[in-house]
């Protein structure tokens, strides 16, 4: 039998309707890790703000501070990027590429074509899509190293047109105050040059103020701790953010055809991330819980990060009982989960049927870390339900809208009369004046 301390609570929503399943109806009953940004932007306020006042010199003490490394410039020099490429294991030389290649597929075709419109004689408006100028890019460093996240960010800002691209990542002092060299070498493999040895709310408050060594960046993307997400909440407005991308966590929504070996491998391997990591399987069948019990019982002396799968198991995790699974749908529509995975029959089906979720895994061989390296879908993804109404990343945050509005004369003379009609009932006389000295009213000279 498997260790109790490892077997996730059950929470039996057996005999509820679906549409009671709501996410007010909800709060506090789903496991997910407490992540308090407001308390965390507390802390991290006055990093920020150093950096905006004394620009790279705080970047350096903060990074003294809590990376232990004494920096004398962020800056990578260009050496050690090829230097990490050289050394890069060829094996993992080869994934990198392959699923750079595959992920600008997928964000290719998310670009945006312009569009041109009329929506009158005489009057056109186009819509353009302008990338941004300059973009940071947020890797962490943590208890992993994170090449994939390179990919992830780098190719959508590189195939939605921006020029500009710096990246940060924590030093590492068994690095040599540089970089993990996985990361590095990412870098140099996607011919991004200006990498920056800086982490936490001081790297990305370098982004948006900018240093002596690093220009001001236009967006800044990118997953981290709670202490990252705080940062972004602060400085979103002086610089563009993707989303406050938190903890991890997975839903798996499973029916009786599921392979508990495949539920039970899936949530370890979410769980590795983090201890805070959140790990949720939804089901009508009731025997699925015991029989993926056993399976994690069966696993876990096997896992290489066993202590922080087991604290996340116990900490945040949980078997949900439902009656059917429309209701399985309704509870992950409420949780929101990052990513969510449908193993059940017709699992298209009903992969169709959800709305909140930050990327969805359909079917018995699309695991979560196919998406997290080789699907070509971004693994930077919405967390703590901010899947209602947040996307992952692609090449949107990088892009503007920009409208082209052209109007020849007989076209405003025409509308006239319903701008007349408009500024009038918002008091804002001189709006109606500077189309009425382009075309006066009858009876009216300039």
């Amino acid at each position: 039998m498997p260790d109790p301390a490892v077997s996730p609570p059950r929470i039996d929503l057996r005999g509820r309707d679906a549409a009671g399943l709501t996410r007010a109806a909800l709060d506090g009953v789903l496991p997910r890790a407490a992540l308090d940004v407001g308390a965390a932007v507390e802390r991290v306020r006055p990093i920020c703000e150093d950096v905006r006042r004394r620009g790279g010199a705080a970047v350096r003490e903060h990074t003294m501070r809590f990376d232990g490394v004494d920096l004398a410039s962020t800056r990578v020099p260009a050496e050690a990027l090829d230097d990490a490429l050289r050394s890069l294991d060829p094996a993992v030389r080869d994934a990198l590429a392959e699923a750079a290649r595959r992920a600008r597929v997928v964000h290719e075709a998310q670009l945006p074509r312009r569009a041109d419109t009329e929506p009158a004689p005489g009057l056109s408006v186009s819509t353009r899509f302008v990338p941004v100028q300059r973009a940071g890019v947020y890797v962490p460093g943590g208890l992993v190293a994170y090449p994939s996240s390179v990919v992830m960010n780098v190719v959508p800002a590189q195939t939605a047109g921006v020029r500009s691209i710096a990246v940060a990542s924590p030093p590492q002092q068994e690095s040599g105050g540089l970089p993990h060299p996985a990361v590095l070498a990412a870098c140099a493999l996607l011919g991004v040059r200006e990498v920056h040895a800086a982490g936490g709310a001081q790297a990305l408050a370098m982004f948006a103020y900018g240093t002596a060594e690093c220009e001001p960046a236009d967006v800044i993307t990118g997953p981290g701790n709670v202490y990252v997400a705080a940062a972004k909440r602060i400085l979103h407005g002086a610089v563009g953010i993707d989303g406050e991308n938190g903890p991890t966590e997975i839903a798996i929504i499973a029916d009786h055809t599921a392979d508990p070996a495949h539920v039970a491998a899936d949530l370890i391997g979410q769980a590795e991330h983090d201890e805070l990591a959140s790990c949720l399987l939804i089901t009508p069948d009731p025997d699925l819980p015991g029989r993926v019990d056993a399976e994690l019982a069966r696993q876990l002396p096997a896992t290489r990060h066993r202590e922080r799968v087991e604290a996340a198991l116990r900490g945040q995790a949980g078997y949900v009982l439902t009656d059917d699974i429309t209701a399985a749908l309704a509870v992950s529509d409420a949780w929101a989960p990052e990513h969510l995975e449908v193993q059940t029959e017709d699992a298209a089906e009903v992969a169709a049927r959800v709305r909140n979720a930050g990327a969805v895994f359909t079917g018995p061989y699309s695991p979560v870390s196919l998406g997290d390296y080789l699907a070509g879908s971004n693994h930077v993804l919405p967390t703590g339900g901010t899947a209602r109404h947040t996307s992952g990343l692609s090449v949107y945050p990088y892009l503007k809208v920009v409208n082209v509005i052209e109007c020849d004369r007989d076209s405003l003379a025409a509308v006239a009369p319903r701008v007349d009609a408009l500024g009038g009932a918002e008091d804002l006389a001189a709006h109606v004046a500077a189309v009425r000295i382009r075309v006066p009213a009858d009876g009216e000279t300039r």
